[in-house]
């Protein structure tokens, strides 16, 4: 049995990005997604980017050092990189959310981060597990796109 991993990173966008061009990227990320047997959510909040990538450990270290690579972002940072069990989003080759900051600040353990105007990008290893959990428990799922 291969080993599965998850990374959870955040970045920046290098350039606006509007909502048909992420729509179209991600349409392609979930079809080269489902090829390489990886799992994982999308987050997306004013410029910044909120990804979890889960799979087998070298698929999922292969992308993410295309990503690393990849001229659309800037200050990718990895939050939590780690062996896991079990897929948390195995019905999904990418979910995909979008957020306000607002929205960000209801989420119980966050609201302080993001009313001091902190990006995605600055999330840390607890945060990113509140935004995990807030995300299973249905946050965004009314703009969601589940396959």
């Amino acid at each position: 049995m291969k080993e599965l991993i998850h990374i959870i990173y955040a970045s920046a966008a290098t350039s606006p990005i509007s909502g048909e061009m992420l729509l179209e990227m991600l349409d392609r990320f979930r079809n080269k997604n489902a090829r390489l047997g990886i799992t994982g959510m999308l987050l997306h909040s004013d410029g910044s980017f909120f990804q979890v990538l889960e799979g087998e450990k070298n698929a999922v270290e292969q992308l993410f050092e295309r990503i690393q690579q990849d001229q659309r972002h800037a200050s990718v940072t990895v939050i939590i990189r780690e062996p896991i069990v079990t897929r948390a989003f195995s019905e999904w080759s990418m979910a995909f959310a979008e957020a306000t900051p607002k929205q960000l600040e209801e989420i119980n353990g966050l609201n302080d981060f993001f009313q001091q105007g902190s990006c995605l990008a600055d999330v840390d290893a607890g945060r990113a597990k509140k935004i995990l959990a807030a995300f299973s428990k249905g946050y965004w799922r009314t703009k969601l796109n589940k396959e």
